[in-house]
């Protein structure tokens, strides 16, 4: 099978390096994650000027009708510069979901938006207890009318805080954890009975918990057939993520070589010492496996619905979290105190790592997903 990135793959990826390596400096990360918005509001602009924050999109919604293979370019790089900006959860989960579920008006008003950058979406699907399980949803939706109203409570919206418009999941029949009766609906963060948390995640990003109280909600879909949607949507998000995470752990094994090579114990760099060398090859391999699995997600992400291709995307997403976490810890095993400080950028990629470990699922939760899948003949 041949990798070989086509010549506008290529050019693509250039454009995202260079833009990130030009821009995310690790001191100027700082001090946008200061920031009220908590991310580069210019370098959000800059992704909509250079075209991408358009590439998932159809052209004739302004896109460039781009796949999983493209956005994993693109995550790549973000993750190379542990970039802050909501990019899976604006243009990867909320232009799919729109893309997917919404009317016509619906696609041109927001994904038009969404594709320039003009407009930064959020989703918010968890809620405190649903632990991964994106069918657990308690909050509810009530037709009144020609119009819905929603109370309940979501947690761990990422970009929330400045999101023009969420994407909150609700549900209009069923039980509790029915995967039917689940319902999509863009609400306005800044309408009445919508209240927000906002809060620094452990990874330097910011969030927030959404309170709603009555709040009014424009319906996205047919009510009760949302569920299908985010699952599919949901495996998109873990193939970008598996993407961001390969660019953070190259930079992480980069910078833990370097190291080896820098750093002088009795006379000489620690890398000459065989036990540390094993333990940077074994962070290359998990890296190598990661990358390979991260390609197989983004080869599968735009594929049709089934069960096959979820079972590929939990695999994916199991033995890319493993590889991070590993990465991650070695990487400050290998450096010693110096890579536990805020000063120090590898502190930073750990900590990435760890939290993409956890996003859309944990390993333990992709392996049970993947062994329910095995059929025994």
């Amino acid at each position: 099978m041949d990798f070989k990135l086509t010549e506008e793959q290529q050019m693509l990826q250039d454009t995202a390096a260079r833009l990130v390596r030009d821009v995310y400096t690790f001191e100027k990360r700082l001090e946008f994650s200061d920031s009220e918005a908590g991310y580069s509001t210019g370098f959000w602009q800059q992704l909509g000027e250079l075209g991408l924050t358009a590439i998932p999109f159809s052209e004739e919604l302004g896109g460039f009708g781009g796949g999983g293979v493209e956005t994993m370019l693109i995550m790549e790089q973000l993750g190379a510069g542990i970039c802050l900006e909501p990019y899976m959860e604006s243009v990867v989960l909320a232009g799919g979901l729109i893309g997917q579920l919404g009317n016509d008006q619906q696609k041109e008003e927001l994904l038009g938006a969404i594709a320039s950058g003009e407009l930064q979406a959020a989703v918010a699907l968890e809620e405190p207890s649903s632990h991964y399980n994106l069918f657990d949803v308690q909050t509810t939706a009530r037709q009144n009318g020609s119009s819905w109203s929603l109370s309940g409570r979501k947690a761990v919206v990422i970009g929330g805080h400045t999101a023009g418009k969420i994407l909150v999941s609700a549900r209009t029949a069923g039980d509790v954890r029915d995967q039917q009766g689940i319902s999509l609906f863009i609400i306005d963060p800044n309408g009445a009975g919508v209240t927000r948390r906002v809060y620094s995640t452990v990874d330097g990003r910011k969030g927030c918990e959404l309170f709603l109280d009555n709040a009014q909600g424009e319906l996205l879909g047919n009510a009760g057939d949302a569920y299908d949607a985010i699952r599919y949507q949901s495996g998109r998000a873990i193939a970008a993520l598996c993407g961001e995470a390969v660019g953070a752990m190259r930079v992480a094994c980069d910078l833990t070589l370097d190291y080896l090579k820098t750093r002088k114990q009795f006379g000489v760099p620690i890398g000459k010492f065989q036990v540390l060398q094993h333990r940077m090859v074994d962070m290359v391999s998990e890296l190598e496996r990661a990358t390979s699995m991260a390609i197989l997600a983004a080869c599968l992400a735009d594929d049709k619905d089934s069960d096959e291709r979820s079972a590929k995307l939990s695999a994916a997403k199991f033995v890319v979290n493993r590889a991070a976490r590993y990465v991650a810890e070695q990487c400050i095993q290998l450096h010693g105190g110096i890579a536990m400080t805020w000063e120090y950028n590898g502190a930073h990629y750990a900590k990435r790592l760890v939290m993409i470990s956890h996003q859309f699922g944990d390993d333990d939760h992709h392996l049970e997903a993947y062994s329910n899948q095995l059929v025994v003949a």
